[in-house]
C-alpha cells in the first residue's frame, strides 16, 4: 500500500503531478451539474465534456434541474453516462442542487462544474490528477469569463474547438477576471506558501474537484444557505485537513459574468451575515462587541476534575477575555448527578454538583459539547489556571502570524508531571488523522505537518487561583463605579469655580484701584500743562522746553 503522502501546510509543492497526456488515470469521477434555466449553456457545457481528454469510462456526469420554469432535456451531444435528475422536495437554490447530486455520485472523485462553464479539453484530467497523489487535496480550475451577450457557438462548434486545441478562440474574452484570487495564489507562490486562515478564500465552486468520501464525511453543503455557501464550504474543507490546489492547466471558460461581478455590492450585503456567522476567519465581520456566533473562533474547554473553586476560577477567567469570540465547554460526568436523597453537604459528588448549578443556565457555558459547527482553535485549561485578559488573544494571534498547529503551554512542573494548557489548530489535527500510521506519535506528526512549539505559561499570562475564591468582597457594580466618577469630577470643577471668581474679584480690585491712580495723574498733567501755557506766554524758552519734558514722561511713561 502506497503511503499518504505528508504535506506541510499547503505546500503541495511535495507532489509531482504528471504531464497532461502522459499518464494512466485509474480514479472515477462524477461530475454534478447544479443547472436553474440555463439549458443553451448547459448545453455547451455538456459537448465539452463529451470530448474531454480524460478516459469517458471513468466519467459520469449526473445534471440537477433545480426547479427550472421549463424543465431541462439532455442535448444529443453529451457524454455516454450521462443522467438528469430533479432536486428533490424540501429545498432548493445551489447549494441544495449540488447535494442532491452528491447523494447520487458514485464516482471516487466529485467534480462539481456549473452550468454555464465550458471546460477546455484536459479540464478534467488537469485536476484528477492531484487527486491521484494524495487523497485530502481540493483541486480548483482557472477560469476565463466572456462578455456578457453574443451569440453562442453550437454544441458541434464546441466539439470540434476542443478536438482541435482551439479553445481558446471560443468566446472572446472579458477584461474581467477573479484578480483578488489571483493575487492571492501570485502573492504565495501558487497558493503552496499561503497561511492556513487564507488558502481558503480561494475556493470558488464554479470548478472544483473534491474527494467524494471526504466531502461526505464533513456533511456535504450546507443546504440552508442560498448564496455564500462556496465559501462556507471552503471554511469546513480547511478545518477538515484538506489541501487546496489552484491549477493553471485546468482552464474554462465562464459565459457572461458571475453575480458577483455584475453586482458585488448587492451579494456582499446578502452574504456577509451568514458568512459572519459560520467563517471565523472573516474577522472583520465580527467587529461588534459581546456578540455570540454559530461557529466561534476558539473552543475552550474546561474538565470538571478540580474543586469548584478551580473550574469556575479557570471558566471565569476566559470569559472575562478580550477575546468575546470564545466558547467554553465545561465536561464531566453529569448524568452522575440524580435527584436521589443524600445529605448536601456531604454529598462525594459535591464539587461536580456546584459547579453544574453555576453554569447550568449560563448561555455562554456548555456542559456538553456543542454539535454546532467546528472552531479553528480549540483550547483545553486545566482547573485552577486563570489566565489574563488578553492571553487567549495573545495565544491565538501567535498561532496565525506563525501559522502554528499547536501551542503546549507549561504551566508547573509537580509529581504528576507539568501541568499544560494547549492551543491547537483544527485543521492540523484534522490533516494529523488523515495521514497518521499506527506507529506515529501525534505530536510529533503534528509538528511535521504544522509546526508544534511549547512557551512558558507565566510569561503568557496564566497564573493560579486566588487562594479565597470567589472573592469575599463583592464587586462594584459598574454604575456605581460611573457614578463615583462622576462625583469625583464635580468636585474638580466646583473647586475650580471658585478659585475662577476668586480670581475674577481680585482682578476687579486691582482695577478699581489702577483707575483712582490714572484720575489723579491726569489732574497733575493738566495742571502742569496749564503751567507751560503760562510760561510759553512768558517766552522762557528754556523752561518751557523743560516743561514740556516733564509733562510728557508724565502722561505718557516710557516716551
Amino acid at each position: 500500500m502506497t503511503p499518504i503522502p505528508r504535506i506541510r501546510r499547503n505546500d503541495f509543492g511535495v507532489l509531482t503531478p504528471p504531464a497532461l497526456g502522459a499518464w494512466e488515470p485509474t480514479l472515477t469521477v462524477t461530475v454534478v451539474i447544479p443547472a436553474h434555466d440555463r439549458q443553451e449553456t448547459l448545453d455547451l457545457t455538456l459537448a465539452a465534456l463529451s470530448a474531454q481528454s480524460y478516459p469517458e469510462p471513468l466519467i459520469d456526469v449526473i445534471v440537477v434541474d433545480d426547479g427550472s420554469a421549463t424543465p431541462l432535456h439532455l442535448p444529443e451531444i453529451r457524454p455516454s453516462r450521462t443522467k438528469l435528475i430533479s432536486s428533490p422536495p424540501g429545498g432548493w437554490g445551489r447549494a441544495w442542487a449540488v447535494q442532491a447530486g452528491l447523494d447520487a455520485a458514485m464516482g471516487e472523485v466529485v467534480f462539481v462544474l456549473d452550468a454555464d462553464m465550458v471546460p477546455h479539453r484536459q479540464h478534467v484530467e488537469a485536476q484528477l490528477r492531484w487527486h491521484h497523489l494524495a487523497p485530502y487535496v481540493v483541486v480548483l480550475g482557472w477560469i476565463d469569463f466572456t462578455p456578457a451577450g453574443g451569440d453562442l457557438p453550437s454544441q458541434e462548434r464546441v466539439c470540434q474547438a476542443l478536438a482541435a486545441g482551439e479553445e481558446e478562440g471560443l468566446f472572446e474574452l472579458s477584461p474581467h477576471r477573479h484578480d483578488w484570487a489571483e493575487q492571492i495564489i501570485a502573492d504565495h507562490d501558487g497558493l503552496r506558501g499561503a497561511p492556513n486562515s487564507l488558502a481558503t478564500r480561494i475556493h470558488v465552486g464554479a470548478t472544483a474537484s473534491y474527494p467524494a468520501e471526504l466531502l461526505r464525511s464533513i456533511g456535504g453543503m450546507d443546504t440552508s444557505l442560498v448564496l455564500a455557501e462556496d465559501t462556507e464550504l471552503g471554511y469546513r474543507l480547511t478545518q477538515a485537513g484538506v489541501v487546496f490546489v489552484p491549477d493553471p492547466q485546468s482552464r474554462a471558460w465562464h459565459v457572461g459574468l458571475p453575480t458577483a461581478m455584475r453586482d458585488f455590492t448587492a451579494l456582499k450585503r446578502y452574504n456577509d451575515p451568514y458568512v459572519a456567522d459560520r467563517v471565523p476567519y472573516r474577522r472583520y465581520l465580527r467587529t461588534d462587541p459581546g456578540r455570540q456566533w454559530l461557529v466561534p473562533y476558539v473552543d475552550a474547554v474546561v474538565p470538571a476534575t478540580g474543586s469548584y473553586e478551580d473550574v469556575r476560577a479557570t471558566v471565569d477567567g476566559l470569559l472575562a477575555g478580550s477575546l468575546p469570540d470564545v466558547r467554553v465547554t465545561v465536561t464531566g460526568p453529569w448524568d452522575s448527578l440524580t435527584c436521589d436523597r443524600r445529605s448536601p453537604l456531604a454529598d462525594p459528588d459535591l464539587d461536580l454538583r456546584l459547579i453544574h448549578a453555576t453554569f447550568d443556565n449560563d448561555p455562554r457555558v456548555h456542559l456538553t459539547a456543542p454539535e454546532t459547527g467546528t472552531p479553528p482553535f480549540h483550547l483545553s485549561v486545566p482547573p485552577g489556571w486563570v489566565p489574563s485578559q488578553d492571553t487567549v488573544e495573545r495565544l491565538v494571534a501567535h498561532m496565525e502570524e506563525h501559522d502554528a498547529g499547536g501551542l503546549l503551554v507549561a504551566l508547573e512542573e509537580n509529581a504528576q508531571g507539568v501541568a499544560v494548557a494547549r492551543l491547537d489548530r483544527t485543521a492540523a489535527l484534522a490533516r494529523v488523522a488523515l495521514v497518521a500510521t499506527r506507529d506515529d506519535d501525534p505530536d510529533d506528526l503534528l509538528d511535521a505537518v504544522f509546526g508544534l512549539e511549547w512557551v512558558d505559561g507565566e510569561s503568557w499570562g496564566f497564573k493560579r487561583r486566588p487562594a479565597v475564591y470567589p472573592p469575599r468582597k463583592r464587586p462594584v457594580p459598574e454604575i456605581v463605579k460611573q457614578a463615583a466618577q462622576q462625583e469625583q469630577k464635580i468636585a474638580l470643577y466646583r473647586k475650580r469655580t471658585a478659585e475662577l471668581r476668586a480670581e475674577i474679584a481680585q482682578l476687579r480690585k486691582e482695577a478699581g484701584k489702577n483707575g483712582r491712580d490714572a484720575a489723579r495723574w491726569r489732574e497733575k498733567a493738566e495742571s502742569w500743562r496749564k503751567e507751560a501755557v503760562r510760561l510759553a506766554r512768558t517766552q522762557d524758552r528754556t523752561v518751557l522746553k523743560r516743561a514740556v519734558r516733564r509733562v510728557r514722561g508724565l502722561a505718557f511713561p516710557g516716551k
